[in-house]
This record gives C-alpha cells, sequence and structure tokens, in this order.
C-alpha cells in the first residue's frame, strides 16, 4: 500500500501502531499441548523424544543436529537459550511429556516483528493436533497479547514439508532468497512466508473452528482441513 507525498513521489501508508509488550519467555496453555519457556529440565525428555525417539532426517534441514548423545543435545539447547531476540519453547502434551520445541527469534519490538523458527517436531508430534495447536498459541500470543505487525516463518527452500507447513498455517509465501546461507557445507536458499495484523482475525477465526471438539469425530479424526476453512 502506498500513497503520494507532496513531492509525487509514492511512500507507505502511515502507520497507526505502537509495539505492545516486549515478547517474554511465558506459558501458553491450549487443549491438547502446552507451551513453556525452555529449560535445562526438558532436556532428556526431549532428547528421548527428539533423538532417540525420531529418525535423524528430522535434523536434515536445520542449522545444527543430529546429536550423537545428551550431552551435545544440551549444548543445543543451551545455545538456543543464550542467543539474544530469541525466545525458544519446550511443547508438552498435556501429561508433560516434552515432545517439541519451537522458538520466537528475530524479535525486532520497535517494528513489530518476530519470527517462528527453529521448529523440531519430533514423531510424537508430527502430524497431531498438538503440533497444529502449538502454532495457533504462538501466533496469537504475537499478535494478539504481544501485538506484532508481522509474523514470519521462513525455511530451506528444498524443504517441501515446512513450506507445505507454512501454507496450510496461512502464511503467505513471498519469495526466496538465493544462496542466503551456508548450512552444514552446503548452499541454502531462504524461502521467507509471513502472515501481517491484517491477515491475522481470519486466520484466528479459521484456526479456532479447526481446533473447536466439534470438528473432530469419535477417533479424533478432524471434519474439516484447516486449509479449506474460510480465511479471507
Amino acid at each position: 500500500m502506498s500513497t503520494v507525498n507532496e513531492y509525487g513521489q509514492p511512500v507507505g501508508d502511515p502507520v497507526d501502531w505502537t509495539p505492545g509488550p516486549p515478547l517474554v519467555p511465558v506459558v501458553l496453555t491450549g487443549r491438547s499441548c502446552r507451551l513453556e519457556p525452555l529449560g535445562d529440565h526438558h532436556v532428556e525428555g526431549l532428547y528421548a523424544a527428539l533423538c532417540a525417539g525420531s529418525p535423524p532426517s528430522i535434523w536434515t534441514y536445520m542449522p545444527t543436529g543430529p546429536f550423537a548423545d545428551v550431552g551435545a543435545f544440551a549444548e543445543h539447547v543451551a545455545k538456543l537459550r543464550a542467543t539474544p531476540a530469541m525466545v525458544p519453547m519446550a511443547i508438552l502434551l498435556p501429561d508433560g511429556v516434552p515432545v517439541g520445541i519451537a522458538t520466537f527469534l528475530r524479535i525486532d519490538h520497535a517494528n513489530g516483528t518476530a519470527e517462528v523458527g527453529y521448529i523440531s517436531y519430533s514423531a510424537a508430534l508430527q502430524r497431531t493436533t498438538a503440533a497444529t495447536e502449538a502454532m495457533y498459541l504462538m501466533a496469537a500470543h504475537a499478535f494478539d497479547v504481544v501485538g506484532v505487525r508481522r509474523y514470519e516463518w521462513k525455511c530451506d527452500a528444498l524443504n517441501a514439508a515446512s513450506r507445505s507447513a507454512a501454507a496450510r498455517l496461512g502464511f503467505t509465501y513471498e519469495g526466496t532468497f538465493r544462496q542466503a546461507v551456508v548450512t552444514k557445507g552446503r548452499n541454502r536458499d531462504t524461502a521467507w512466508f509471513a502472515i501481517t495484523d491484517g491477515e491475522w482475525p481470519r486466520l484466528r477465526a479459521a484456526f479456532e473452528a479447526w481446533l473447536d471438539p466439534a470438528n473432530f469425530d469419535e477417533q479424533g479424526r478432524q471434519r474439516a482441513r484447516l486449509q479449506d476453512l474460510p480465511r479471507a
């Protein structure tokens, strides 16, 4: 969107927006999962789920992993927790078993932007209601509490599963940054996706309709797919 200034030049529309509270570690609770700040006490459970209990292929497109032992994985967790402008979250099932990690990162509070990344889903979490609800809870916190204007998702352009997940969750593909980084000695082109605050209310409604218990039959199978629910 743009307007024209006094010199006849196109300029961006005025922004009537002020930053909300900072994005800080927080507990997010849903029906099928709970997210809480990643800590040392999660390491053993997450190692069991993400390393011992999942195929090493879940780490192919990640900058680190797979991990040879719990000590190496603990170093990975420590680096996530120590990185500035990053809020790593442990994803737990309702019984408290940790099954994944997702992280708020590249938080730019002054401009109202944040990204969800470093997403590590164990085999036990993949393709479950909890997997989707975890992403909904994080997006809802970013938009409805922190008040971000833009929420990003980036992935290796060759990671078909991540690209498909971004589209299913309502992120819009914005382009590919060629030769963006070197990961594990290989070139990585990075695909960019985002949701804006203007799009979020419609996406929130779709998430809430999909997560409604009435959308699942007695066997827990979805009646309507998230991507088929109205978003526009």
